[in-house]
């Protein structure tokens, strides 16, 4: 390697043998908790229960079968980049980045939303909220993880556990309240086609219903962006991201069947806070009031998290020279200061729209494009590289992967049956990253491929520790 290779990957260093799997599925947990409380609950309203249920059976096979290629991908090219790493090994430079760009645009925005829900969350305990609120969850919480990653994971790890507590003790006190009939007491609609008593909505309403049902899964596949500082990626990676996903659908499937079963699926599918209103009418109002305030522990930790995944992205782009590559240096503590702290101010600036309900569905966006390109990857590594060395093979192989891309298509389509705006300003975001990179950072890449700038890596840490 030469010496200013060496220099230049030096000062671009992350913590190794932070996290193991328990940390790791923490994080993966923590990237989605929060849409548990809320969101998800909207699918109801647009497909009815039964429409909904569909949705959600559909978006939990899709992330599942994603998570299972995600993870012999992870164990095979352990990489802070995650799937744009994967995209670039199997696509090369050009759709490595457009992979990279669509992880970039949900995991930019989707704090920006949340911080605005955290807001209304503040205003409705406290009384005040505003811009302020919101610069001071970005400053608190950029600051911990500016403190290093150990430390911000185990802040994550309790945040988290709060939530759950208040997703299971929702669970435990509504189940005396389930009564089937609840879940279908929403009426025909006769302006939709294929309406009945099951779809009252029809089956439009289950297309339109898609995006919400990935709120209960939205941002899992951020797992691997830690591989760098997993213990042993090779194994803890994918034992992190299916165990989060395995404890996801438990908690997805505790509150699409019991809140609705215990409250009607027609009010909730109109609240604001789901879990806290099926309490209060079934006279749980001391539990409902513990919830609503652990329900902001939800957003906390999904915001807090997703801070994590945006800045091991933009450091994993910036050092591959996609990005600016001062975007990538890291701190004594061997922290990317400016990954964390130049996305956190932009998104500030986009929270500042109010809009969380847009930002959150143009995430969506981004999050179906990296899905459909990431499953992509694991079909043509397979193909291209059979001899991959892969501690962790998925299951079912292309045919698992190939699910998966067929159901993400269907979900982008989904955002535009919901909300054709979100869909149209995505895809100008696109055009946007593509200018700059055919304009500029195809010039500026700092290796041929990802193994490629991970054996620099692996080579760089070598002549590190001898020269230590």
């Amino acid at each position: 390697m030469s010496t200013d290779n060496q220099a230049y990957l030096a000062k671009r260093q992350l913590k190794r043998g932070t996290a193991g799997w328990i940390l790791l599925a923490g994080l993966g947990v923590s990237y989605v908790i929060s849409g548990n409380f809320a969101g998800w609950n909207f699918g109801i309203a647009e497909a009815g229960w039964a429409g909904f249920a569909i949705a959600a059976v559909l978006m939990a096979l899709m992330y599942l079968t994603l998570v299972l290629s995600l993870a012999e991908m992870s164990a095979a090219i352990p990489t802070a980049g995650g799937g744009y790493s994967f995209a670039r090994q199997a696509m090369g430079p050009t759709g490595g980045f457009m992979t990279g760009l669509a992880v970039l645009i949900e995991y930019a925005l989707a704090p920006a939303a949340i911080v605005i829900f955290i807001g209304s969350a503040v205003e409705s305990l406290l009384g005040f909220n505003g811009p302020w609120v919101y610069a001071a969850f970005y400053l608190v919480f950029v600051g911990i993880h500016l403190a290093g990653v150990g430390e911000a994971l185990k802040v994550m790890m309790v945040i988290s556990g709060l939530a759950v507590f208040a997703i299971v003790a929702t669970a435990v006190a509504l189940v005396m309240h389930f009564d089937v009939d609840n879940l279908f007491d929403i009426a025909a609609t006769a302006e939709s086609a294929g309406a009945s008593e099951l779809l009252p909505l029809g089956w439009y309403g289950v297309w339109a219903a898609l995006p919400f049902a990935m709120w209960l899964f939205l941002a899992v596949e951020g797992v691997p962006l830690a591989a760098e500082e997993a213990k042993d990626p090779g194994k803890d990676v994918p034992k992190g991201i299916i165990g989060a996903m395995v404890f996801l659908l438990f908690t997805a499937l505790l509150v699409v069947v019991l809140v609705p079963g215990a409250a009607g699926a027609k009010l909730m599918g109109d609240s604001a806070v789901p879990l806290v209103d099926a309490l209060t009418l079934t006279d749980n109002s001391g539990l409902a009031t513990l919830v609503n305030v652990l329900a902001l522990a939800g957003l906390v930790a999904s915001f807090f998290s997703i801070i994590y995944g945006y800045s091991r992205l933009v450091f994993a782009l910036s050092r591959a020279g996609y990005l600016p590559k001062t975007l990538s240096l890291t701190t004594g503590r061997k922290v990317p200061a400016r990954a964390l702290i130049v996305p956190g101010v932009f998104g500030f600036l986009a929270s500042l729209s109010g809009e969380g309900d847009l930002m959150l569905a143009m995430a969506v966006v981004g999050a179906t494009v990296s899905y459909a390109l990431m499953a992509l990857s694991h079909i043509l590594l397979r193909i291209k590289q059979p001899d991959l060395v892969r501690p962790y093979k998925t299951p079912g192989g292309v045919v698992t992967s190939g699910i998966a891309l067929v159901l993400s298509l269907i979900a982008l389509t989904g955002v535009y049956a919901f909300d054709p705006r979100a869909f149209f300003y995505t895809m100008v975001l696109f055009v946007i990253g593509g200018a700059y990179y055919f304009g500029y950072s195809r010039k500026h890449i700092i290796a041929k491929s990802a193994d490629e700038e991970f054996a620099m890596l692996a080579e760089a840490e070598l002549d590190l520790a001898a020269a230590s």
